[in-house]
């Protein structure tokens, strides 16, 4: 499974790469802008080209997501079109972002468009990442329409089976995989029992019509839902920095280090030096 760190922090993004473990990078507007304003706040000159150009140069030929603002299908064709041709020329590693389904609930005209983009985008000979799934059949479409990923939400699929029930959480709490009982009822929504289900049945219906598109295990919130992600087939899991941080973690380790270094043998260590 490759590893998409998410994020828009810049030291964040070399680190990860500085690990040899990082496969990509997946961002949003608000995260760059955030980024940007923090850094001039410190004295930086930069704006957000330059800044978004620095964050394609240190990903280099691995896959960097850039997301569109607008809503409606020409607007997003447009603006993706204006983004690849300012960007992929740094490094040809561009992708563009595109909502599965960029509608407000009670606006019916739009409900396609992201599909439209994405089709559109796709035969233009961009790659599309399309975001914000959160159903079987959202993926379906997508990959119909030729996204080279498709990003079910995981961490917020779990989120909102918690808040439906009105149970307390915290977003980082493991939430199982097969489900949860909470008052003698399985809680789901339509058929998905939690976001690493959701992930598994997208992974499912790519592979089993042999669509090129992979899928982007998105929103995970802990080291169990990354080995959940993989153990389902999901084709990329995209992280932020500390889960990252934390996936080499375990007590053992630790203990295992401290038994070994304890029992160093001194002619050994000259004998290697």
């Amino acid at each position: 499974m490759k590893i998409f760190i998410d994020s828009a922090d810049l030291d964040e993004i070399r680190q990860a790469f500085e690990w040899g473990i990082a496969d990509g990078v997946t961002t949003n507007p608000s995260l760059l802008k955030k980024a940007v304003d923090k850094r001039v706040s410190k004295g930086e000159s930069l704006d957000l080209k330059s800044y978004i150009t620095q964050i394609l140069e240190t990903a280099g030929k691995t896959p960097v997501s850039l997301e569109v603002t607008e809503t409606a299908a020409k607007g997003m064709i447009t603006q993706g079109l204006k983004i690849y041709e300012m960007f992929n020329a740094v490094a040809g590693n561009v992708n563009i972002k595109i909502p599965v389904n960029p509608a407000f609930q009670n606006d019916d005209v739009t409900h396609f468009d992201g599909i439209q983009a994405i089709k559109t985008l796709t035969g233009k000979g961009i790659p599309v990442n399309c975001t914000l799934v959160f159903t079987p059949e959202q993926a379906l479409l997508a990959a119909k329409a030729g996204a080279t990923y498709i990003s079910p939400f995981a961490g917020r699929v779990d989120d909102d089976l918690r808040k439906k029930a009105e149970m307390k959480f915290d977003k980082t709490d493991y939430f199982s995989a097969e489900g949860t009982i909470h008052e003698d009822m399985l809680l789901e929504d339509n058929g998905i029992v939690s976001g690493i289900d959701l992930v598994a049945q997208c992974v499912d219906i790519v592979t089993h019509y042999g669509f090129p598109s992979e899928i982007l295990a998105a929103s995970l919130r802990n080291t169990r839902q990354v080995r959940e992600a993989a153990l389902a087939g999901s084709h990329i899991a995209t992280l932020p920095f500390s889960v990252i941080r934390d996936m080499l973690k375990h007590h053992k380790t630790y203990e295992g280090m401290k038994l070994f270094t304890n029992d160093i043998v001194p002619d050994y260590v000259k004998l290697t030096k």
